[in-house]
């Protein structure tokens, strides 16, 4: 989809090479490798070892390596049965009556038939005793949150009243990837990233940030520098959407940069209807694949928010 998207950018058609095409070698013979391992010649063997079987013969006290072969004959006789011995297969097990079968329980019916989190996803139970954050007043939980990412220097946290996030949310199903300015000091212009809605839970959205060059490089293969995560378990009971964020370092964007990013998210997404006017068709131009989409109007738009 995101190559439809990048026609209002550049408009060079790439042909696909054809398939190169093989010939197929007739000639060609297989080979059964188990044979060609374990029917090689005896003289052979003997040949590549004979300077360790005459000092093992020395060891034991005796006068060549036939007398050792000899001694030992009944140990090889014994190897060479276990090497020739087939593995025995486990039998397949039986097939399920039709009576465990009747009686099986249905999925629906089942209590585990509730949407899962995908592993290694972190819930806001992750974080809080959901129990007894639920006890709490707004004002509480807002400085229990800000207190509880305080001391990561890369993290971020914001507090999105139900409101806010519905409407960004609204907006981001209709639009889940859009691209953002990222305004650098001592440049005329600006640094293009890339962005990614996701909902993986019930609970749970989230949007990856990228390099647009890299994104345009590797695609789904790129690396997203910030990863943020909208947690919405608080929203119904106290009004809230709790938002956390992490920055990876080393991937050339800094927190305050980062911050800059999801104001902006913040504002195309989910600002006041007339704010929203120009914003949203910039948003629905980049969706669509127009080509008048302009990204100076995009850097116009951006500066306006500050």
């Amino acid at each position: 989809m995101f190559a439809r998207r990048l026609c209002v950018f550049e408009n060079i058609s790439k042909q696909c090479a054809p398939a190169p095409r093989y010939s197929q070698r007739r000639w060609a013979q297989v080979h059964d490798v188990r044979f060609l391992v374990t029917h090689q010649r005896a003289d052979t063997i003997t040949e590549r070892y004979r300077d360790k079987l005459k000092q093992k013969a020395a060891q034991e006290g005796l006068q060549s390596v036939d007398e050792l072969k000899t001694v030992y004959k009944d140990r090889i006789q014994q190897q060479r049965e276990k090497a020739t011995t087939k593995a025995a297969f486990p039998q397949p097990p039986p097939p399920p009556s039709p009576t465990a079968i009747g009686h099986s329980p249905t999925p629906s019916s089942s209590p585990s038939s509730k949407p899962s989190t995908p592993p290694g996803f972190k819930t806001l139970s992750s974080y809080l005793d959901l129990p007894k954050t639920m006890t709490l007043p707004p004002k509480e939980i807002e400085y229990i949150w800000r207190l509880r990412h305080a001391n990561t220097p890369t993290s971020l946290c914001a507090i999105l009243p139900s409101s806010t996030y519905l409407r960004i949310q609204q907006t981001a199903r209709k639009h889940p990837h859009f691209i953002l300015p990222l305004p650098r000091e001592g440049s005329t212009g600006a640094e293009i990233h890339f962005l990614q809605w996701s909902f993986p839970a019930p609970d749970t959205a989230t949007v990856v940030f990228t390099h647009l060059a890299e994104y345009k490089l590797r695609g789904e293969f790129s690396q997203p520098h910030t990863t943020i995560t909208m947690h919405l378990e608080l929203m119904k009971e106290k009004g809230l959407v709790l938002m956390q964020g992490q920055v990876v370092e080393g991937r050339g964007v800094n927190v305050e940069e980062a911050r800059w990013l999801v104001l902006c998210l913040q504002k195309f997404y989910g600002g006041e209807e007339g704010d929203q006017v120009s914003r949203r068709r910039l948003l629905e131009k980049f969706s669509q694949g127009d080509e008048t989409f302009r990204v100076e109007e995009l850097v116009d738009e951006a500066e306006k928010i500050v």
